[in-house]
């Protein structure tokens, strides 16, 4: 059973915003009580946070699909809708958010800090907060928008000071084991470590971390065996340690070579030619072992490296060793840029920046594009007509009628706004007036509207009753 993942696909959906309440107050002996309703909620958020307890992204691995919840909607009496909760997610320090193209959207370093994966959507204004001194009593409330979802990519890149890299059975988890309280898992074939492996050392004055990545064989950067999965581990770390297998069984490999190859694979993976590396001889305890370190030791010395000679299993060595990647680390950690304060930037909008565009497209329809007329249109209920009504007052205000007539649109022709696979197309009048002065009774529009019977009646009735009083002489209408 898989124990270890660090990489996963992630679905993640943020909740809905509740819905806007239209309501009238009612109350004995005050007949006009005006509107009442009110707000929907928030849809909650979806937010990764950086757990130290995490070490692995099994949980996401086996479920997938992650949703926050939706925000109430408002009622009447004034009483705004609940907030929607939102979806903590704990992930591993180190964790790298990608979306699906494999850009990098944040890179998750150090305890608690968070990043919002999709935002929940904001609650629609009830009636109560639409009123204004033109539309005292409005017969419509706002919808709320839903909440962003998408999918995003997550992948784990251990946070260590030092890299163990080598062969397999080379013996990186003994050396581990040793040097730190670790306990890995340990034999004598290759391929035993499918994960790596986290140590704590102490060394003097210096705590640092210490990572072996397992699976390095010829070819793994190009995906072959276990070592293409495991590469990214080594991005963070200071220090890099080749650990050579000086009593290897298999007659074709000797350390140098052994080094040669890692060295290449590292190459080709890239991003890694300026850390540090440290040489380890290990298994001097064989005899042969020893022999084969005594021959090879000047050659790895004029290659430029720090050689150390060192037994796991003698426990020989390792004094050294540790403070020697103490001071490498020490000055690692020295020379890293003080970290500042998150400086925040204020981009205003530009004054004529109306916030949309329009654009005309091959087959003549007219698109409009921009965040307040998409977010409009989402929280207008296309069943109510002072609902629409309102929608074109704010869209003539922002300027949009006018963008329209300088792209050529004319009256007829198809408008649509917002993205194609989610747009709302009708066709464009242009003397369609706006303004709340052409308001009718609640829930209703006189510019989406045939003449009402009722009133033509009432009008009807007027003119036979002033027809009547003619009868009488002298008598005029007034």
């Amino acid at each position: 059973m898989t124990t270890f993942v660090d990489r996963v696909e992630l679905h993640v959906a943020a909740g809905n915003g509740g819905h806007g309440c239209a309501s009238v107050h009612r109350e004995k002996f005050k007949p006009l009580g005006g509107p009442d309703g009110g707000n929907g909620g928030r849809g909650g958020d979806v937010i990764l946070v950086v757990d130290q307890s995490i070490t692995t992204l099994l949980d996401y691995h086996h479920s997938p699909h992650r949703k926050a919840t939706n925000g109430k909607p408002g009622e009447g009496g004034n009483r705004s809708g609940k907030d929607g909760q939102d979806l903590i997610l704990p992930v591993p320090d180190g964790t790298v958010v990608l979306d699906r193209n494999g850009e990098v959207l944040a890179d998750l370093v150090g305890h608690g800090t968070s990043y919002v994966a999709a935002e929940g959507g904001r609650g629609g204004l009830g009636n109560a907060a639409l009123a204004s001194a033109r539309r005292k009593a409005p017969g419509f409330a706002l919808l709320g928008e839903p909440g962003r979802s998408g999918d995003i990519v997550l992948e784990l890149k251990t946070v260590a000071d030092v890299a163990l890299v080598g062969y397999p059975s080379a013996g990186k988890s003994s050396l581990i084991s040793v040097l730190s309280a670790a306990k890995p898992k340990i034999a004598d074939y290759p391929f035993t470590t499918l994960v790596p492996n986290l140590g704590v050392v102490t060394a003097g004055s210096t705590v640092y971390t210490i990572a072996d990545v397992p699976g390095l064989i010829p070819g793994a950067s190009q995906g072959r065996g276990l070592g293409l999965e495991f590469l990214r581990h080594v991005e963070r770390c200071s220090v890099l340690v080749h650990v050579l297998d000086t009593a290897t069984l298999e007659s074709d490999r000797d350390p140098v070579s052994d080094l040669d190859v890692i060295e290449e694979e590292l190459k080709q993976y890239g991003g890694l030619d300026d850390r540090p590396r440290i040489v380890v001889l290990n298994k001097i305890d064989i005899p042969d072992g020893q022999d084969l370190a005594d021959m090879i030791r000047p050659d790895l010395e004029g290659r430029g490296y720090r050689v150390f000679e060192v037994s796991a299993v003698a426990r020989t060595g390792l004094k050294e060793l540790s403070f020697a990647l103490a001071e490498i680390v020490s000055k690692a950690r020295a020379a890293k840029p003080k970290e500042e304060a998150t400086r925040i930037v204020i981009r205003p909008k530009a004054v004529d920046d109306a916030g949309f565009t329009v654009t005309r497209e091959e087959d003549g329809l007219f698109r409009v594009r921009g965040e307040k007329p998409e977010r409009w249109v989402r929280q207008t209920d296309f069943n109510n007509d002072e609902a629409v009504g309102y929608l074109a007052d704010r869209l003539s205000r922002l300027g949009v009628e006018e963008e329209l007539m300088k792209a050529g649109a004319r009256a007829g022709d198809g408008v649509a706004i917002g993205p194609e696979d989610d747009a709302v197309v009708f066709d464009w009048e242009p003397t369609m007036m706006a303004g709340a002065e052409m308001l009718g009774r609640r829930g209703e529009d006189h510019r989406f509207e045939a003449p009402r019977p009722a009133a033509q009646r009432r009008k009807d009735r007027d003119a036979e009753r002033d027809e009547a009083l003619r009868e009488f002489e002298g008598f005029e209408p007034f």
